[in-house]
């Protein structure tokens, strides 16, 4: 079950916000969804919420479709927007109890949820509080907390650590980890620690069109195969002429204080090949390790292309 959108498209005019996107989220699945601003991710996730209509396409939620069964899409879901929408003067569990009446839980099961997500989100010290005197961290727990109420089997969550310090990401990160372990998780962001952090797969989205679909450690590998290698030495010794003698190498760049990027057009690993002419040129070697492409640079890549 889960997400299942196909030949998805939405116009504004002549302008396409989402170009014929296609892709599925399953159950148990933590899925990324990236892209620059204006890519269509917000657009993507306000369809699957049933807060705009697809101009064509289809788009299933846990089977059911956002056009034809809007009311059963919006009890399989459970929507934080980038904007998180709170009412203010609203205290902690008045506001979680009054979402979950509107999910149309009944005064046992609501209060039972309320305490439940109290504490699941972190939020029993803050319960008795108006939303409106709390930090943005505690205010993003709570918008949370309204998303996970009625126990929703689908969880959409747009740019859900914006605004947030270092600490209050790491904890949202971990709740979502938690919660995202039975249920279906799609969420966006710009931070591609987050995506490494959280994500079995990532999905790139860039001008409307999907551009990537791939498990994380798959993504990494994409683009250009080459291999880079960072050696690291004790004295300056001016490696750069020998490097480039070793099959393969194609430049050898500074990347520091006697830190050097070894690059080769290839996938080999060349670590132990650099390891002996190190010691046979009695270069004292202090580090050496294979770089990952970045996902960071990779994005770039994706994203960049057509400007």
């Amino acid at each position: 079950m889960g997400i299942e959108i196909k030949d998805l498209t939405k116009l504004y005019g002549t302008q396409a916000a989402v170009d014929h996107v296609s892709f599925t989220v399953g159950t148990g699945e933590i899925v990324g969804f990236l892209g620059p601003n204006g890519a269509g991710k917000s657009t993507t996730m306000k369809i699957a919420t049933c807060y705009l209509p697809p101009t064509s396409g289809t788009v299933l939620v846990n089977g059911f479709d956002v056009l034809e069964q809007p009311m059963e899409v919006r009890r399989q879901v459970g929507y934080l927007p980038e904007h998180n929408p709170l009412y203010l003067d609203m205290y902690v569990r008045e506001y979680l109890h009054f979402v979950g009446k509107l999910h149309g839980l009944g005064s046992g099961q609501v209060k039972a949820r309320t305490d439940e997500m109290v504490n699941l989100c972190g939020l029993t010290r803050e319960s008795h509080k108006k939303i409106g005197a709390l930090s943005k961290g505690y205010r993003q727990r709570v918008g949370l907390a309204q998303a996970l109420i009625h126990d929703p089997q689908v969880l959409i969550l747009d740019e859900p650590t914006t605004g947030l310090d270092p600490n209050q990401i790491v904890e949202i990160r971990q709740l979502i980890k938690e919660v995202g372990q039975s249920k279906t998780v799609l969420f966006s962001t710009h931070i591609m620690q987050e995506v490494s952090a959280l994500c079995d797969r990532v999905l790139i989205i860039n001008q409307g069109k999907l551009v990537a679909d791939s498990p994380v450690a798959e993504l990494k590998n994409m683009g250009r195969q080459e291999t880079r290698i960072l050696a690291e030495f004790e004295s300056d010794v001016h490696p750069e002429k020998a490097l480039l003698s070793l099959p393969g190498v194609e430049r050898v760049e500074l990347a520091g204080a006697l830190k050097y990027r070894i690059v080769a057009g290839s996938t080999s690993d060349l670590r132990s090949a650099i390891f002996r002419m190190a010691g046979e040129q009695g270069w004292p070697l202090v580090g050496l390790q294979q770089e990952e492409n970045s996902l960071e640079k990779l994005f770039q890549e994706l994203t960049n292309s057509g400007k």
